[in-house]
């Protein structure tokens, strides 16, 4: 906690140090040397001399460094390779993973989750039990172009390297944590977990989820609280959790249960929920990555022109995030974006994806608002939603543009009008571009909303080879190739 306040209450000089931590190493590497990272002496420079990058710029050199080249983009050898979700893309990407990531990041997001939690729930006793975590389907795969070199999942390179503090307690054992068939996996887990003492549970919602119902299914339990007795946490992320939140007090239907979202990606671990019901997140400043962000009013990729340090940013600012990292990544555009909710300490949340969103009419629609919309149409009309996407429907000759709304319910809507009208009003409510493109129908017509049996998200998932734990069915395109297939299956 000391170490947490410290960041908490001097945010600008902690990046600052793990800026001339990340340029010294940097120093010793092929890509610092290409960029004259050695004549950085400060933000200007590096700035000026070190370019924006996304994943085809990286691509060479994580390339070469799979291949067993040292010294490319961080000092020495890299042997570890996070296969990315691929959320925005159906290529797969591989994200290199160093020792000093996997320690200094990942792992002290791991220590300082619980470390938040203990001092915001004093007297728990969280190692009495087991941690039971949802990972994706995490089988790693040995680097045939190095000795001891694998690329997999995140979570499997996690699992496959957890402390022993970390490894004591966590189920299910890890020859079904590291499973790749998901259906099998989900089976196994639960015949395996449902009679351990399970206190914490960790994972994507929805994946978390489907575990839940099948050991309710298997148990003949009313609830997951008559399963395990003593379970107090579920640490989630990789999703917005509104629209599952009404889902899990069903599951779970304790006034005790504590939810903490976290934000842990294959570049790196960046944000944890540091206050009780709270639906923000601290940005966390001194795990080895140095963060910068772009307006996405000015967002080009990676020509973009207007690129700001943490000390430069402004609160209700919609901003895409880019990172230098001690897995060696350098100014990368990581794909998501973020809002600051508080700059004294830096809080903030998820709004989306630079990719996850729609403007084709103007209306700028992002995930944020999909999901309040979607809560709120949930609520009042008690409905729950496993999954859904949403694509433009085009305009063409007199008739007027829409949005198609394909959705996955767990238990339908009581008035599937109401429903339709109540998204519609609190996107118009959320999203002013959205409510002028709305206005009178002139440009937006109602949105279109066809209802998908949630089965059906999962077979597309898995059509595509990205059916687990950490990989998710886009909210937002701006064009309709994946409502084009997902219907096709319906």
């Amino acid at each position: 906690m000391h170490q947490i306040d410290l960041f908490r209450m001097h945010p600008i000089e902690v990046q600052w140090e793990v800026f001339e931590e990340l340029i010294q190493a940097a120093k010793l590497t092929e890509y610092g040397k290409g960029y004259g990272m050695k004549d950085v002496k400060s933000y200007e420079d590096f700035r000026r001399n070190v370019p924006l990058s996304d994943y085809e710029t990286m691509k060479p050199f994580i390339g070469r460094a799979m291949r067993g080249e040292q010294d490319l983009l961080w000092p020495g050898e890299t042997k570890w390779f996070a296969k990315s979700s691929g959320t925005t893309s159906t290529r797969s990407k591989l994200i290199p993973v160093t020792k000093e990531s996997l320690e200094d990041c990942h792992y002290k997001g791991g220590k300082d989750l619980l470390g938040l939690y203990y001092h915001n729930h004093p007297n728990r006793k969280l190692y009495n039990g087991k941690h039971l975590i949802v990972g994706g389907s995490a089988q790693v795969n040995p680097n045939p172009l190095m000795a001891d070199s694998y690329s997999g999942d995140l979570s499997a390179i996690i699992v496959k390297n957890l402390p022993w503090w970390a490894e004591i307690r966590r189920t299910p054992a890890k020859e079904i944590a590291l499973l790749s068939e998901w259906e099998t996996k989900i089976e196994k887990m639960a015949l395996s977990t449902m009679k351990e003492d399970v206190y914490i549970l960790a994972g994507v919602p929805s994946w978390t989820m489907v575990l839940a119902n099948r050991i309710l299914e298997i148990s003949g339990a009313d609830n997951l609280k008559e399963v395990w007795p003593n379970l107090e946490l579920f640490m989630h992320g990789g999703v917005s959790f509104e629209p599952y939140r009404e889902q899990f007090h069903k599951l779970i239907p304790y006034d005790g249960m504590n939810y903490v979202e976290t934000y842990n990606a294959s570049e790196g671990f960046f944000g944890i929920q540091d206050e009780v019901n709270s639906d923000e997140m601290l940005l966390m400043l001194d795990y080895g990555i140095f963060f910068e962000f772009i307006p996405m009013s000015e967002y080009d990729g990676i020509d973009s022109k207007k690129v700001l340090p943490i000390s430069e940013v402004e609160m209700d600012t919609n901003y895409a995030v880019v990172i230098s990292t001690n897995g060696g990544l350098w100014r990368y555009l990581l794909g998501d974006t973020i809002r600051f909710t508080s700059t004294s300490p830096f809080r903030f949340k998820i709004t989306g994806r630079t990719k996850s969103y729609i403007n084709t009419f103007g209306e700028e629609l992002i995930v944020e608002n999909a999901e309040r919309a979607v809560s709120v149409a949930c609520s009042r009309t008690n409905a729950q939603i496993r999954d859904y996407t949403v694509a433009p429907v085009y305009m063409e000759n007199k008739e007027k543009g829409a949005h198609e709304w394909l959705i996955g319910f767990e238990q339908y809507p009581d008035d599937m009008e109401r429903f339709t009208r109540v998204l519609d009003e609190t996107l118009r409510e959320l999203n002013s571009d959205y409510d002028a493109k709305r206005y009178n129908d002139l440009i937006l017509d109602h949105p279109k909303i066809h209802m998908i049996a949630p089965d059906i998200f999962d077979l597309w998932l898995k059509n595509k080879g990205k059916l687990g734990g950490q990989h998710k069915v886009p909210r937002l395109m701006n064009n309709r190739e994946i409502v084009e297939q997902i219907l096709q299956l319906s």
